[in-house]
């Protein structure tokens, strides 16, 4: 299921519908109400992940369902989804970004996670879309985590700040892979991979950045979803070449460093950046209780140094999801097995979350460690769809 003050939201559901909600605050300011404005179906049997231009307003959506998947489009400029576009994939689309062209959004990247590659599409996508692209993945061996890491698994795509870049988190190779980018064609061209710890399991990434001005101290953090950790890597240009990463710390997701014991596994899910702060989700610990689980918070230091600040309520079990409102003062929290969506606080001075604003049910909650459910859950008006920097001088 995916997600949209007054504020609306869009979310995506393995029920196979996209939906749209509205939040709306109480008069008292402290509290609010959810509802559900409408939804429709276009993105397969399993959408997996949504990806919002927040300039057109369109929103995209992909299907993991194996061998005969979709990656659709839809404007969301009014309360109902409109299906504008869609192409056939291969299957096991699990996340999607956009990069290229002028502005950055001439093309569409997707992560195949069993299929162990990525693909490109030109946009608009329509039914005669093809991918531009296919680059698939092979190691020699099992890792670490013979379970998980039996190939190459690419578990999201997202553009570096200057556009120039693609990275893809590969969970089954221990890999960060790195693409520079043809702006106009599109093509992709692979660059020296960072190796990530063995077992970690790099799962999403998101950039931070002391200025706004140049690349200088560019910090790119992945959340490890078999090792329960984060880990930072700095960012260098060099006058040649390629983008590469420097691997600076990695920390638990849970302040004692190991995962409370459960009878299904314990995995972090998603992580983003607002200001000098990162979040992180754990899905299963229920740290706050049955089918509760928890979001991190870290302090981000001048020098890109994360330090684990505490651990709050999800308000949700199985926590896949969850975005930052333009304000900053609200996270959006999808929680795939309890299928509903939670609307947090968040103070924008301290970076500290807050109590429970609102919270909803959507279509059929998942089973237990099956995985389904909702899916994914963006704002309409998100600030985190990527950090814009200036490409350096050569």
């Amino acid at each position: 299921m995916v997600m949209y003050r007054r504020l609306r939201s869009a979310l995506a559901s393995h029920s196979g519908k996209v939906y749209t909600l509205t939040y709306q605050p109480n008069s008292n300011g402290k509290n609010g109400t959810l509802s559900i404005d409408n939804s429709v179906a276009g993105c397969g049997n399993m959408p997996s992940w949504l990806t919002l231009d927040h300039t057109s307003k369109s929103l995209y959506c992909f299907d993991e369902s194996s061998n005969s998947g979709v990656v659709s489009s839809f404007d969301v400029t009014g309360a109902t989804p409109k299906l504008t576009g869609q192409a056939k994939t291969s299957g096991g689309d699990v996340h999607g970004w956009l990069y290229g062209g002028s502005d950055g959004q001439s093309f569409l990247s997707t992560a195949e996670y069993g299929e162990s590659s990525i693909s490109t599409y030109k946009l608009p996508l329509t039914s005669s879309s093809k991918a531009s692209q296919k680059d698939t993945f092979t190691m020699s061996g099992k890792g670490p985590v013979p379970s998980r890491q039996d190939a190459p698994h690419p578990h999201s795509t997202i553009t570096d700040p200057t556009g120039q870049y693609l990275i893809v988190p590969d969970l089954g190779a221990d890999l960060i892979r790195i693409f520079s980018i043809n702006a106009t064609t599109g093509k992709l061209t692979t660059c020296t991979p960072a190796k990530a710890g063995a077992g970690d399991g790099p799962r999403h990434g998101v950039w931070w950045s002391p200025n706004d001005a140049t690349v200088a101290g560019l910090m790119l953090y992945t959340v490890n979803e078999l090792g329960n950790s984060v880990t930072g890597w700095q960012v260098s240009y060099p006058h040649s070449g390629c983008l590469s990463l420097t691997k600076t710390q990695t920390l638990s997701t849970y302040e004692s460093d190991a995962p409370p014991s459960s009878t299904l596994p314990v995995k972090a899910a998603e992580v983003h950046v607002r200001g000098n702060f990162l979040y992180a989700a754990n899905r299963n610990d229920q740290t706050f209780g049955s089918e509760q689980d928890s979001l991190v918070t870290y302090n981000i230091s001048s020098t890109g140094v994360l330090d684990f600040a505490e651990a709050t309520n999800a308000h949700a079990w199985y926590p896949r999801t969850f975005s930052v409102n333009q304000a900053g003062d609200m996270i959006a929290v999808g929680g795939q097995t309890s299928s509903n969506v939670a609307i947090i606080a968040r103070n924008t001075v301290t970076g500290r979350l807050g109590g429970l604003l609102a919270s909803i049910d959507v279509a059929t909650p998942g089973t237990d460690g099956g995985e389904d459910g909702l899916s994914a859950v963006v704002w309409n008006m998100s600030s985190t769809m990527n950090l814009r920097l200036p490409v350096p001088a050569s």
